[in-house]
């Protein structure tokens, strides 16, 4: 039997936008539950925030399907900012780079009870400034794939290259050019639209580059979680 798996939302996005892709996985014989968020439960997190309530959900929804299902490790499946927080959350080390409290949890060390992280169109790096405190304590506290005892899949879409200006330009590649230039500091390469392939892989870990895959659930092209897609991946977590 396949371990359980987890589904992390990306950022700002609630639990339900996944649903399509749970279905899938759970026809596929995989048990596999959302973390419950709304986008409520992101508002604390905005302006490069602390994200340990997002982090808090995820350790709730992962000790309570190791409880009915009576497994001691589960898989975790990141989408976006999802896969960058799932390592927060294997770790060890205080989260404390926006200070801490009495009584709260800094560091869950997941990675006991993790077998597997998979990531899809994560940015793994990224020069944004809001986003830069949080990603810069993961990638010197954990940098690349840190843990022996986890097995890291990171998945990148090849679906838009990034252009700023030329005859070819859309508003699909101004936008791609823009985000990959915030994330990886170069504009005109190619990802999904909204993560470039160069951040959405770790070293050390297992990179795949699926052709023609963007970003977003809500997308109306193929996304990761795509049934035509999904088989691309589903067998890291048989």
């Amino acid at each position: 039997m396949p371990l359980p798996a987890i589904l992390l939302p990306g950022y700002f996005a609630p639990g339900s936008e996944y649903q399509t892709l749970a279905q899938l996985l759970e026809t596929a014989g995989i048990s596999t539950t959302i973390v419950p968020l709304t986008k409520w439960d992101w508002i604390p997190t905005l302006g490069g925030r602390s994200i340990q309530p997002i982090v808090e959900k995820i350790n709730q929804t992962v000790q309570a399907v190791r409880q009915q299902t009576s497994c001691s490790r589960v898989n975790l499946i990141g989408h976006s900012a999802g896969g960058w927080i799932a390592r927060i959350y294997l770790g060890a080390m205080p989260y404390d780079v926006h200070g801490m409290q009495p009584g709260k949890t800094y560091a869950w060390k997941a990675h006991e009870w993790v077998d597997r992280l998979i990531t899809l169109g994560t940015p793994h790096t990224s020069q944004e400034r809001w986003t830069r405190k949080n990603l810069d304590f993961v990638n010197q506290t954990y940098p690349n794939a840190y843990h022996e005892d986890v097995r890291y899949i990171c998945i990148a879409g090849q679906s838009v290259y990034g252009e700023k200006a030329g005859t070819k330009r859309t508003w699909s590649s101004w936008l791609a050019y823009n985000s990959y230039e915030l994330t990886c500091g170069e504009g005109n390469t190619w990802g999904d639209g909204i993560t470039p392939i160069a951040a959405a892989h770790l070293e050390g870990a297992e990179n795949l580059v699926l052709d023609g895959v963007r970003h977003a659930p809500r997308s109306p092209d193929r996304w990761y979680g795509s049934p035509d897609v999904l088989p691309a991946w589903i067998d890291y977590l048989r």
